[in-house]
């Protein structure tokens, strides 16, 4: 079963020494890469257990309302149910959540901005972005440290996760941590994998089996031409990986009136480019436990699967930026059904209840 068990765990006895320079056991499923990992952020047993602390103690928001976990639900893959979830003074957020599980092969971080291409860098956006506030603590981050200081469990856990350092206790070590933590959300563990790897011939439907070749179908649907690879996306990077392929399209979700054809507040790339070319494009996410994070797109407009399909299915909005892999297909009633289940039999069930990535609180 390509090897579905325990991931990135290391022995009791170098999990209880606090050493972060000694080598991390990944135990990856079979045919999965290793992940690439930062040079100055080594995993470590213990840095992933600070990082499961922070990433649901709602102190990393300003009003103590909000935790990463707020918006990243284990039981939804670590995705959010709501089409823009809102920050901790209220606002709502221009963007629907997408899912961390798998994040740690992501070769883009964010729906679109080209800058960010760390988990490190990236967790600091929702800790410290103002426009609007997230977690809200921009200009308040000694108030934050000083807030976790406090806590005696965490003078432990910080002093583990980075030996070694006298004043652990920075806002670069918060996301450090988080980062690893949701580097070890890896799913592997769908019927289909149990199906196409492990040899179950009936661990997913005849519909399914359909759906999977039309998936993988050219001329045809073509899916995976966007969403193909171990991790059912085109925006993935690894150790060992040659260039990465552009992580940004259009997808033809939009098609408006004016100079920019998506609305003013989302134009994807192009807002920090300023390419009229660039509008439009944003990541292409993982399909994997794809059932359990409605709404989709990057601002969560399309509500249901089967709604996704037929946007794909209808070929988009006809937007001038648009990929030309989005295209109308001749799809029947049943074809739409066949990759509905397959798209189905993408869904890891026991990532969403694995204790290993439950809250420690």
């Amino acid at each position: 079963m390509r090897g579905l068990v325990r991931l990135g765990l290391v022995t009791g006895a170098l999990a209880s020494s606090g050493l972060a320079s000694a080598p991390y056991h990944w135990d990856l499923p079979a045919g999965f890469p290793v992940p690439r990992v930062p040079a100055d952020n080594p995993m470590s047993a213990p840095r992933v257990t600070l990082g499961r602390h922070l990433f649901y103690d709602v102190r990393l928001s300003v009003n103590g309302t909000l935790s990463c976990a707020s918006c990243h639900h284990q039981e939804q893959a670590f995705s959010d149910s709501r089409s823009n979830p809102s920050g901790a003074t209220g606002r709502l957020l221009r963007r629907n959540a997408m899912s961390l599980v798998n994040v740690a092969y992501s070769s883009a971080l964010t729906w679109s901005r080209p800058d960010v291409q760390s988990l490190e860098k990236q967790v600091l956006i929702p800790l410290l972005s103002d426009d609007p506030p997230e977690l809200g603590m921009a200009g308040r981050t000694m108030d934050l440290t000083e807030r976790l200081r406090a806590d005696n469990s965490y003078q432990a856990l910080f002093r583990e996760a980075f030996p070694g350092e006298g004043s652990p206790f920075t806002i670069a070590n918060v996301a450090k941590a988080i980062a690893s933590f949701e580097r070890t959300i890896i799913s592997a563990r769908s019927p289909y994998d149990r199906y196409r790897y492990g040899g179950q011939g009936s661990a997913i439907s005849d519909s399914a089996k359909r759906g999977e070749v039309l998936f993988f179908t050219d001329p045809g649907p073509a899916c995976y031409r966007c969403h193909g690879g171990f991790n059912f996306s085109d925006a993935v990077d690894y150790v060992g990986r040659g260039p990465v392929p552009f992580p940004f399209h259009n997808n033809g979700l939009y098609n408006l009136p004016g100079m920019l054809s998506y609305p003013p507040s989302n134009p994807g790339l192009y807002e920090f480019t300023r390419r009229p070319s660039d509008v439009g494009k944003f990541k292409t996410p993982t399909l994997r436990n794809v059932a359990l994070s409605a709404p989709y797109m990057h601002d969560g407009s399309i509500s249901t699967l089967e709604a996704a399909i037929n946007h794909y299915a209808f070929g988009g909005q006809k937007n001038p930026n648009q990929d030309g892999r989005v295209r109308a297909l001749s799809l029947t009633i049943q074809n739409r059904l066949d990759l509905r289940a397959f798209l189905a039999s993408l869904t890891d069930e026991q990532v969403t209840k694995d204790p290993r990535f439950k809250s420690p609180w």
